[in-house]
């Protein structure tokens, strides 16, 4: 069979950069169109977000009956302050959802062998330097996965994203994939310090990860194209075009 779809592509960038955006995008585009564009198919996303904020949620149960908090703090110190928001205690976490990642995918390879000639999987995470940064959690991406993936990285400034967190920042939905956001004493502590550019920096065109080459893409997402169906589709199709051939050319999918 002649493949003409991506496997798995990694969407990675810091909050707000337009991850969701881009997904929400591919998503209207029709499927034979999406195939010759992006070389995307039918796809299936697999976000570390809502795995998060459940997670806080059980907390929040948790303390309404008088039980102590497991996984998550309702206060994070910064500068000495302790301000409101939720925070993880243990920094390992975020790699623990990393694994939850990796169980996932397993699932539903595992539940149909044929999975990838008939679907793409979009795994989506961000990562700042505080807890850990990219780099680690890719050393805690399943070898399946980083054997099978391509990244495609959203790029735009800490100040970009802390613009566009305060704009789509919807107090009434934060369980929101397109509306959540970060208070941004918070969103500085987590994510203003990011490692990209040095985990990205050993091959123009791979990330290198444990004994894996991941191919990977950068769409340049400043100034802002995400809010222009026009821009952003030909800007994706220049990027996953040049992934794709860069994909096939390091390895055979």
């Amino acid at each position: 069979m002649n493949k003409t779809t991506f496997n798995i592509i990694i969407l990675n960038g810091r909050p707000a950069a337009g991850k969701s955006e881009v997904i929400d995008y591919l998503k209207k585009i029709p499927l034979a169109e999406r195939i010759q564009k992006f070389h995307i198919g039918e796809f299936e996303e697999i976000d570390d977000f809502p795995i998060l904020w459940e997670r806080f949620e059980d907390d929040d149960l948790y303390q309404r009956h008088n039980k102590p908090r497991l996984i998550s703090n309702t206060h994070f110190e910064y500068q000495g302050q302790q301000l409101p928001g939720y925070t993880f205690k243990d920094k390992f976490f975020w790699n623990f959802l990393i694994e939850k990642l990796n169980l996932a995918y397993a699932k539903k390879t595992k539940e149909d062998p044929d999975y990838h000639n008939k679907k793409t999987t979009i795994i989506e995470f961000s990562r700042g330097s505080e807890h850990g940064g990219f780099k680690m959690a890719y050393n805690y991406l399943s070898d399946t996965i980083l054997s099978r993936a391509c990244t495609l990285y959203i790029k735009c400034s800490w100040e970009e994203s802390l613009r566009k967190n305060r704009r789509r920042f919807n107090p009434d939905k934060p369980d929101s994939i397109l509306e959540h956001g970060l208070e941004d004493k918070k969103l500085e502590l987590l994510y203003k310090a990011s490692d990209w550019d040095s985990f990205a920096s050993g091959d123009p065109q791979c990330l290198i990860v444990k004994d894996h080459k991941v191919p990977y893409g950068i769409f340049n997402n400043e100034p802002e194209i995400t809010n222009q169906p026009d821009k952003l589709g030909a800007h994706l199709q220049e990027v996953m075009q040049g992934l794709w051939n860069t994909g096939n050319k390091n390895r055979s999918n």
